[in-house]
């Protein structure tokens, strides 16, 4: 028999007014803690998730271009028959891989005006995103042989005009010599992603080909939608190996580093509150753990009496604190994954889109994630309260036994 855990397990039991409470208090200071933990993690990586998928739904994964690209979205033509293209599009691992291109330009009504990036896109592109987050109308599906003059705005660009589903626009464009498309408006997108949303319009790929002199072959560049994010690097290195020199790839993240640069901030804010947390939980533990030894001076007296050398008797206290650990982390777990699933379902935490780009706070609960905050509560716990077991060690078995 395990006689140390035996007699933590019998120390457990017991239910004195003053050591039940401050148990009470450290048990409830693991599972608040590992509650707050959980939820940071989730709402962090639930918000960083969304917005990396808005982001990747206007640019995706990876752009291939030629390498005098610029952020004036001019783009000089490159050739769709490329080699690589039907190699990407069989690759495992790749979801998509459509041509696309972006003409800059002016859209005119008769009180205002507001300049857009029309992208251009045709019978291969994945309208996944768009579809999921479409308000109104419909989504047209473009077609290499028939050139459609329906666009696609978002809501913001809709607002801002007065303008519906069913209207036609007029969309200039700024070239020698000045050139005028009329449009009608098939549907309206909202994001939440600001920044994009007041810019981008798609519509048909053909028209950015005519307005730039181009062959019917001739493209802006090439999007990749990856099916793993985590993934993108590899791809990338992938892609490069096996376009010509005079093309140029890159990731989302290097398309709009502004955006990805700012999420990262938010995994220095998730380190802090794990930090703080798990230092005040460990810090109650140890308060714990010397009044239990306060308390149980005398079982302590008597056990060296009988025999116990120190290290019996600390893992006597630890198996003690362990036992209050883990039922802390169990009710944290059920508190932290119970209000997660209950936001999940019904989003009852809303924000404003204007401000955090997303209307209800977002949750992801990852496993692998859940599990490294328990292991990891569970372990710096445990290791802050060695130092303070060794108490023990000073205690005199006759001052144990006498002491009241």
């Amino acid at each position: 028999m395990n006689t140390p855990f035996f007699i933590a397990r019998r120390m457990g039991a017991e239910k004195k007014n003053l050591t039940g409470l401050v148990k009470l208090i450290a048990i409830l200071s693991i599972s608040l803690g590992l509650t707050v933990m959980i939820l940071a993690v989730a709402v962090v990586t639930g918000f960083q998730n969304e917005i990396k998928s808005k982001a990747i739904g206007f640019g995706s994964h990876i752009q291939i271009n030629n390498f005098d690209y610029n952020i004036s979205y001019e783009i000089q033509p490159v050739s769709k028959d490329q080699p690589f293209y039907e190699d990407l599009a069989q690759t495992p691992g790749i979801k998509n891989i459509h041509a696309f291109s972006t003409k800059p330009g002016i859209i005119k009504t008769e009180d205002e005006i507001h300049g857009v990036i029309f992208k251009g896109v045709g019978s291969d592109y994945d309208w996944d995103f768009f579809s999921n987050r479409m308000i109104d109308g419909i989504i047209t599906l473009y077609h290499d042989s028939i050139r459609s003059d329906d666009i696609i705005i978002s809501a913001y660009v809709s607002r801002l005009l007065n303008l519906t589903t069913g209207d036609d626009i007029l969309l200039y464009f700024i070239q020698d010599p000045p050139r005028v498309r009329r449009f009608t408006i098939s549907g309206i997108y909202e994001t939440g992603l600001e920044e994009l949303d007041k810019i981008f319009v798609l519509g048909d790929i053909q028209h950015a080909q005519r307005l730039n002199n181009w062959e019917a072959d001739q493209v802006g560049g090439f999007g990749i939608v990856l099916e793993n994010f985590r993934k993108l690097d590899q791809f990338n290195e992938k892609v490069q190996d096996i376009i010509p020199y005079t093309l140029n790839s890159r990731t989302i993240g290097e398309i709009y580093p502004q955006i990805f640069d700012w999420l990262a901030l938010l995994d220095m804010n998730v380190y802090v509150i794990i930090i703080i947390v798990v230092l005040v939980a460990g810090i109650n533990m140890i308060t714990t753990l010397l009044i239990s030894v306060l308390e149980k001076t005398n079982l302590i007296g008597i056990l060296k009496a009988l025999g116990a050398s120190n290290k019996v008797i600390q893992r006597v206290f630890l198996y003690h604190a362990g036992f209050l650990i883990a039922r802390g982390m169990i009710l944290g777990n059920l508190l932290g994954i119970g209000l997660g699933l209950l936001q999940q379902q019904f989003g009852f935490i809303t924000l404003s889109q204007e401000s955090y780009f997303v209307n209800v706070v977002p949750i992801e609960l990852n496993l692998l994630y859940i599990l490294l905050l328990n292991a990891g509560t569970f372990a710096i716990c445990m290791t802050m309260l060695i130092m303070p077991s060794y108490i023990i060690a000073r205690i005199s078995p006759v001052k144990a036994i006498t002491f009241r």
